[in-house]
């Protein structure tokens, strides 16, 4: 097995759950002999399938689920260790299990900035001919990057079917997070990223409006970064502007690692834990809704069951 690692020139502490985080651009990658790869990288890019003579290999996105290999799925664990090749952001490399990184024979990884390179030099391994999997935390298909795949693969002009491309789910944040705080999830949930750089905060802002308005759990991903904090701060605003500061939160600081942390505040509550640790980029936050309660120190948002039956 072999590492192909880049770094950035400046480090970066952020760290998210399920996205790849803020990819804002400035990073130099290097060789492992301390060379810049950034042209390298950015030759790469614009590629297309005739620049490849051998048969495709296979692609694979897979999601890793909470962080730790108990979480793992195992058709996750069977497709890594198929792989040839693994690709990923340097937190989720490192979060493999060490039968899965001796078994493959090159890991590619690169830090918090890289998200379209990265998926691109997955797609392009395949193409050479090798069986590659792309990883990320949680599920591909949330706040991750097998769309990004399927768009890069379409832009080369090679298409799904050449890679047979497949995703392998994981078990998403909101899960993992939910079944460390008891049943919060089992009534219309809706999912919202703050500090996603590719979405304007204005379109967050309405999104968070619009949930709050309605009966919706809500799930808050990526809630905290040191480039986006009034966004944390606005959103405490929008959900006190339409529930009850009494509402339950649920917080889960790296659900599934080492340093996991769970709490169980109220809405209003919520702002004053911004600069607090348990909330960062790998926290995901969970408000109730106006029937959700705590009971045993465990949020419960009851399904309604009690409208129909007697128990």
């Amino acid at each position: 097995m072999s590492t192909d690692t880049n770094t950035t020139a400046e480090t970066t502490t952020e760290q998210a759950t399920e996205s790849t985080g803020d990819d804002s651009g400035g990073c130099t990658a290097k060789s492992s002999d301390g060379s810049s790869k950034q042209e390298s990288v950015d030759e790469k890019i614009g590629s297309t399938v005739d620049d490849f003579d051998a048969d495709p290999g296979q692609l694979t996105a897979v999601g890793l689920g909470p962080g730790h290999p108990e979480g793992m799925t195992q058709r996750a664990r069977a497709a890594l260790l198929e792989a040839e090749h693994i690709v990923g952001y340097t937190t989720y490399i490192e979060l493999l299990p060490d039968e899965i990184t001796e078994e493959a024979d090159e890991l590619y990884d690169t830090p918090m900035c890289g998200e379209v390179s990265r998926t691109e030099e997955a797609i392009d391994r395949a193409l050479a001919g090798n069986d590659v999997a792309i990883i990320g935390s949680g599920d591909p298909n949330v706040y991750a990057l097998s769309g990004l795949a399927l768009e890069i693969i379409e832009s080369k002009g090679a298409t799904a079917s050449m890679v047979d491309y497949e995703v392998v789910p994981g078990v998403p944040a909101a899960q993992s997070c939910s079944a460390l705080l008891g049943a919060p999830l089992v009534n219309d949930t809706v999912s919202i990223s703050l500090s996603d750089h590719l979405v304007p905060m204005p379109e967050i802002e309405s999104r968070l409006h619009s949930a709050a308005g309605e009966s919706f759990t809500i799930v808050i991903y990526n809630p905290w970064s040191r480039k986006r904090r009034e966004n944390f701060q606005k959103c405490c605003e929008i959900l006190l502007a339409h529930r009850d500061p009494d509402t339950p939160v649920g917080i889960v600081h790296g659900a599934g690692r080492e340093d996991e942390e769970v709490m169980i505040t109220t809405l209003g509550e919520l702002e004053a834990l911004g600069e607090a640790e348990i909330i960062d980029m790998t926290t995901t936050i969970l408000v109730g809704n106006e029937e959700t309660y705590v009971w045993d120190d465990r949020m419960v948002t009851p399904r309604g069951y009690e409208t129909k039956y007697d128990y």
